[in-house]
Parts: C-alpha cells; sequence; structure tokens
C-alpha cells in the first residue's frame, strides 16, 4: 500500500476517527503501531460517554453482558481502556465527550421526565439496538448529534495536512455511519477503514463506494501483534470475539480515484 507508507514514513501526521472506543484498533491497530514509529498519530472517538438511568431493555442487557453496573462506570473503564491500549505506542487520544446512540435521549426532555421512568424506549433516539442502531439510519431527533461530530470533525482535521482515516460503515451501526457521513461531507480528503470484526459478516456499501471512487487496498503489517491491543479492551473483547479468538486477517482501506489521488492531496 504505497500511499500509506509513504505518506507515514514521509511524516504526514496521522488522525483517524473512532467512532467507539476501540473501533481504531479493530480496524486500524497494525496500521496505528507501525504509523507511531515514523508520525504524530491522533486517534479522535467521537462517542465515549453513556447516558444516565433509567436504560431502554437494549440498553440494561448490554451492561449486564460486559458486567458493568451502570454507564457511567463502563465508559470510564473503557476510557482508561483506550490510552492504556494506545499511549504506550505514542499515539495521542481525544475523547469526544459524546453520548454513544444505545444511551442518546431525544434533545428536549428531562433526566427524569416520566416518560423516561416508565418507558425509557421512549425518549431515546434508538430505542431497540437491533432495530435501530443498527439500522445504518440517522435519525432525525439526532440532527444535534451530527452537528457536534462535524464540529470535532472539523478541528481535528483542519490544522494542516493530514492523512485522514474514518469508518466506512460496514455493519450499519449508525454510529459508524455518522462519523462516515461526516466526514465524506467533510472539506478534507478522507480515506476509509473497513470496519473489523463486522466486515467479516457483511459487505461494504456499495452505493457509497460507487459514489466516491473508492479503491480498495490492504495492510498486513504488524497484523498479528494488533490482537494484543484488541485484548487491551478487557470490556468489550470478550463480547466481540467469542472463546478469545481474535481472527488474522489484513486490515482493509478504501481510498479516492485510488491511492495516488489521496496521497498527492493530503500530503500538499
Amino acid at each position: 500500500m504505497n500511499m500509506l507508507t509513504e505518506a507515514i514514513e514521509r511524516g504526514v501526521p496521522l488522525v483517524v476517527l473512532s467512532p467507539h472506543l476501540d473501533d481504531a484498533v479493530l480496524s486500524c491497530g497494525g496500521l496505528i503501531a507501525h504509523a507511531c514509529q515514523h508520525t504524530r498519530v491522533t486517534v479522535v472517538t467521537l462517542f465515549t460517554e453513556g447516558g444516565p438511568p433509567p436504560y431502554t431493555l437494549s440498553g440494561r442487557r448490554h451492561l449486564h453482558q460486559v458486567g458493568a453496573p451502570d454507564a457511567e462506570t463502563l465508559y470510564r473503564q473503557r476510557r482508561a481502556e483506550d490510552r492504556a491500549a494506545l499511549e504506550p505506542l505514542g499515539a495521542t487520544c481525544v475523547h469526544a465527550g459524546l453520548t454513544e446512540a444505545q444511551f442518546r435521549r431525544r434533545p428536549g426532555l428531562g433526566r427524569w421526565s416520566l416518560l423516561a421512568r416508565l418507558l425509557p424506549e421512549l425518549v431515546h433516539v434508538y430505542p431497540v439496538y437491533r432495530v435501530h442502531v443498527t439500522s445504518g439510519r440517522i435519525a432525525s431527533a439526532d440532527a444535534g448529534t451530527v452537528r457536534d461530530v462535524r464540529d470535532v470533525v472539523e478541528q481535528s482535521t483542519g490544522l494542516g495536512p493530514n492523512l485522514v482515516l474514518a469508518p466506512l460503515g460496514v455493519g450499519a451501526h449508525v454510529d459508524h455511519v455518522l462519523v462516515r457521513t461526516v466526514a465524506e461531507r467533510s472539506r478534507v480528503p478522507i480515506a476509509y477503514y473497513s470496519d473489523f470484526p463486522y466486515n467479516q459478516r457483511h459487505r461494504p456499501d456499495d452505493a457509497f463506494v460507487r459514489r466516491n471512487g473508492l479503491a480498495e487496498a490492504r495492510w498486513s503489517r504488524l497484523i498479528e501483534a494488533k490482537a494484543d491491543l484488541i485484548r487491551a479492551y478487557r470490556t468489550q473483547a470478550p463480547a466481540l470475539f467469542r472463546g478469545g479468538v481474535i481472527p488474522i486477517v489484513p486490515e482493509i482501506f478504501f481510498f479516492p480515484d485510488g491511492p495516488g489521488h489521496l496521497q498527492e492531496r493530503g500530503t500538499k
């Protein structure tokens, strides 16, 4: 993958837009480890908070699955895991402080409203995980979150020429699709990473790939070492990889108009 190798080894800073507190390492851990040896790497994670109780049934099930008493405790642990995985490599972690989809509430509703107490699903933007969170559809009630993500992306990518990576949204998690949408609309050249491990079961959005003229390339360096980085996310890895077996597969990236075009624009 000459574009990535040449840009990184030339010292072009790398900015990775990560929806959640593990997505960057899951999908780009090998590339990040390599890049940290040559240039400045910043991992900007957008959704780094849970919401307050009462939780939806999907939210309660998730907290039970990972053994967390509440969302505040879980996300404090997850932020610590992210720093423990990335900072020893030399990467900078930026936690934007936005609320993850499963816990986001509709704007204008009080924390302890009667509706929230009686049926939390009524006041959440994405109340049912398998129906709403993984639908790939950004709700109209989430317009404020779109603006917040846009502000973070502009601040993170507007400080000079960078190599910027965003999620391709494989698997259709709405947070991944939201970050991808904002990145696509930004004024900077963007490369996209294929979301692992979801790309082991789902295909990319072919319409998005065609619309942006994206070409696929693969990265195989340091893939074996990436498994240890993934295991550092102790609250997440067991649920993602049953039996603790992490597939050793190349990382997949997509570039606009082929790798050369992005390199030319991103390194001016």
